[in-house]
């Protein structure tokens, strides 16, 4: 490196003295102490023409050789590109994991509040009993710190009330609807969400469909319009209150972005639920004293012949399940874009629909599982197409 260096200066070329001294004063703190091999100097008009070489080490001279900058190695060029992978990596995993926690709790939820609401019909009463759960735990979420506790205005809990009436709702019809048919059937209606969030958004938001989301629509419509026709536990009370969860879900989106985007930027997705879930069971709770009276207790069940230990376990594992899905769902929301929270929840009803048939042992027949496909089918040609149509809007 160092007769690379300088080969570039040809000592046979003449360098004046007045140059050296210009070199010198420019760079006061380097000096060079040059050695003829033949112990000549350096003469008045330059350097002779001899070969110079820099001694190797010298203790009296003061410069100092810097090295030129060789090309980078194979293995600093990996290095960088390591450590971001790993990262990416752990990112999927656990991105992989929230999903299938997220599947888990859902066929969980379902499973237990169907055997719940199978022997203990008073839906309002076990909805009740899931906001409560959901209430208590929020205060220790909030008590322990384990998330930070909000501060609102009344003018923010005012705007979050419509939002907590129609959550509510939903998860009320929902309950009805799960106590009244198959788990199957239930979601298998509920796949109609997309329709009454394009119609909604058209009628109070003024966003109106392409022509492409409406056609993704109709394999949705007619899916659940076919396995409603081969259901084998069909009832109209079922099939309407699975609706009106559809409604009242969708309302709630709707409301979200007409009232909650100006007036709540700052509070998050699982902040907002929190405070929903609290104020849902302050809104249900007197109702369902109202209509249905306390039947929850150990007395009206044993006198109702049933095991009061197990109803007591399966609304609490239904309840804790309920919860769990519903915040990582959230947490799955703020790491992923919407349209692939969408897709992921098309493949969530999936999941929970095959689940509940193999566990329930549900009978359905070929017709029945054709029309459920198609509209599932439709649900995830509704995302894709939603997902098309966002793209030129954030170029």
């Amino acid at each position: 490196m160092q007769s690379a260096a300088f080969t570039t200066l040809s000592p046979s070329l003449p360098l004046r003295t007045r140059s050296v001294h210009r070199n010198n004063l420019s760079r006061p703190s380097l000096s060079l102490r040059i050695s003829a091999s033949n112990n000549e100097g350096v003469n008045s008009n330059g350097f002779a023409r001899r070969s110079w070489s820099l001694p190797p080490s010298s203790p009296s001279s003061s410069f100092k050789f810097r090295p030129l900058p060789s090309p980078p190695r194979a293995a600093d060029s990996v290095l960088p590109e390591s450590a971001p992978s790993g990262d990416s990596l752990f990112k999927t995993l656990e991105l992989g994991s929230l999903f299938g926690l997220w599947y888990l709790f859902n066929i969980y939820f379902n499973i237990y509040n169907k055997q719940v609401l199978k022997a203990f019909h008073f839906p309002v009463t076990v909805t009740v009993v899931q906001f409560a759960v959901g209430t208590v735990l929020v205060s220790l979420m909030w008590g322990l710190n384990l998330y930070k506790k909000p501060k609102i205005s009344g003018a923010q809990l005012l705007a979050i009330v419509p939002l907590a009436l129609v959550h509510t709702l939903g998860n009320l019809f929902t309950n009805m609807s799960l106590g009244k048919v198959a788990v199957s059937f239930t979601h298998t209606i509920k796949a109609m969400e997309p329709f009454f969030s394009v119609v909604l958004s058209a009628m109070f938001l003024g966003e109106f469909p392409t022509p492409w989301v409406v056609g993704s629509l109709l394999p949705i419509v007619g899916g659940v319009a076919l396995a409603s026709a081969t259901e084998a536990s069909f009832n109209w009370s079922g099939f309407w209150s699975a609706m009106a969860s559809n409604v009242t879900n969708q309302s709630r989106n709707v409301l979200s972005k007409k009232v909650m985007v100006k007036k709540e930027e700052s509070m998050d997705n699982i902040t907002l639920f929190s405070i929903i879930t609290v104020m849902s069971f302050f809104l249900l709770a007197p109702v369902a004293v109202f209509m249905e009276g306390v039947k929850f207790t150990p007395a009206y069940l044993q006198s109702a012949g049933l095991n009061v230990r197990q109803v007591y376990i399966r609304s609490l594992l239904a309840a804790l399940c309920f919860h769990a899905y519903q915040q990582v769902s959230y947490m799955i929301l703020q790491r992923v874009s919407p349209v692939t929270h969408s897709v992921g929840n098309c493949v969530k009803r999936v999941v929970v629909i095959v689940s509940s048939v193999i566990f329930f042992q549900t009978p359905v027949s070929p017709v029945n599982a054709f029309g459920t496909a198609i509209a599932l089918a439709g649900v995830f040609l509704y995302s894709r197409v939603k997902r098309i149509k966002s793209k030129p809007k954030t170029v």
